[in-house]
């Protein structure tokens, strides 16, 4: 498990707000960009060590003090993008444990997001 050299996560202000809540409630906490299963490609968290890692995946960096672990061939597949996790109302499909809040992690990446932006309807 290789360390990216700079952060490529980050978090807004209702992410680092729900992981309080959740730290609050299960102590340190992980997240793991999910590939497809579970609930398709979602982040998700879970008390500090109860996923297990594999030998190919890599730690992205820390959002808020908590270890944010993806895939890296999937990684790579995704052109390595910078991801900004965020959080929504309607709990997900998969184990992440903000589910029990009515709310899902969910990451953006700001080029993605800015080209949206920007775009004019055809």
């Amino acid at each position: 498990m290789q360390a990216d050299p700079s952060p490529q996560v980050v978090a807004t202000e209702s992410a680092v707000a729900e992981i309080g809540r959740l730290r609050d409630e299960h102590g340190p906490l992980m997240f793991f960009q999910s590939g497809g299963c579970c609930d398709g490609s979602s982040p998700m968290c879970f008390p500090d060590g109860e996923f297990l890692l594999g030998p190919n995946d890599l730690l992205l960096g820390e959002v808020d003090g908590c270890p944010f672990y993806i895939d890296a061939e999937q990684y790579g597949r995704w052109n390595r993008p910078a991801l900004v996790l965020d959080v929504a109302l309607g709990a997900g499909s998969g184990m992440s444990l903000e589910g029990v809040h009515d709310l899902h992690f969910r990451v953006n990446s700001p080029p993605v997001a800015a080209a949206c932006a920007g775009a004019q309807p055809a």
